[in-house]
């Protein structure tokens, strides 16, 4: 049995920083569906292929390259090309969103994502991971924040980064995503029944990993 931790909540939960710190307090493997489902929008606005052309989505998603690269930060290279600065971006977001509500996207995806999970254990990060990807997973998080917290937090982490930002129009944009994940036809941004909930609004990172390695530890 291949051990499995899954932490799935909205964005801007604090679901990346916190998945890292834990595999890497755990030694084991570590997936970003996010940034899959990012990369991807990436690759269909390069390409200029429209939203509403759902074949040609899936054409994309078919053949784009992923290489992932994770220490204190996520690398991420599509195609070989280094589009770690793009992946946070508030339009990439805005766009992932709208392809991973592609059923036929998210089949496609579907295996690569199964693919991380390998000895000795695999944190997978992510909105539907522990309903969906892998429903099995001895360990399940559902980790959230308020959208006005996730808004600040993603401001901040954009101006620290010298990227131009407006506090509103992210809360707004955060909103408007949380409304199109949760009612979303395929694979719906849900809690699983058996996720241990944690809202992370008044809580340290520290002390949120701290909660998730001791639901590990308990076995």
């Amino acid at each position: 049995m291949i051990p499995v931790l899954t932490i799935d909540g909205p964005s801007g939960a604090g679901k990346g920083t916190v998945s890292r710190l834990a595999a890497k307090r755990l030694g084991w493997h570590y997936l970003d569906s996010g940034s899959i489902y990012r990369a991807l929008g990436l690759a269909v606005t390069q390409q200029g292929v429209g939203l509403a052309d759902a074949a040609a989505v899936v054409g994309v998603a078919k053949a784009m390259q992923l290489e992932f690269e994770c220490d204190e930060e996520l690398a991420v290279r599509l195609d070989g090309v280094d589009v770690t600065a793009e992946i946070p971006l508030e339009s990439t977001g805005s766009i992932a969103s709208t392809v991973a509500a592609i059923p036929d996207v998210r089949r496609v995806l579907l295996q690569k994502q199964r693919d991380f999970k390998q000895l000795p254990g695999l944190v997978a990060d992510g909105r539907d991971m522990g309903t969906v990807v892998f429903p099995e997973a001895s360990f399940k998080v559902f980790l959230t924040a308020s959208a006005s917290e996730r808004g600040l937090r993603r401001y901040k982490q954009l101006k620290e980064k010298g990227i131009d930002a407006n506090l509103e129009q992210i809360t707004n944009e955060i909103e408007e995503r949380d409304r199109r994940d949760r009612e979303r036809a395929t694979a719906p941004l849900a809690m699983a029944s058996d996720a241990l909930y944690l809202d992370s609004s008044d809580m340290t990172i520290d002390s949120v990993v701290e909660e998730i390695l001791n639901l590990v530890r308990k076995g």
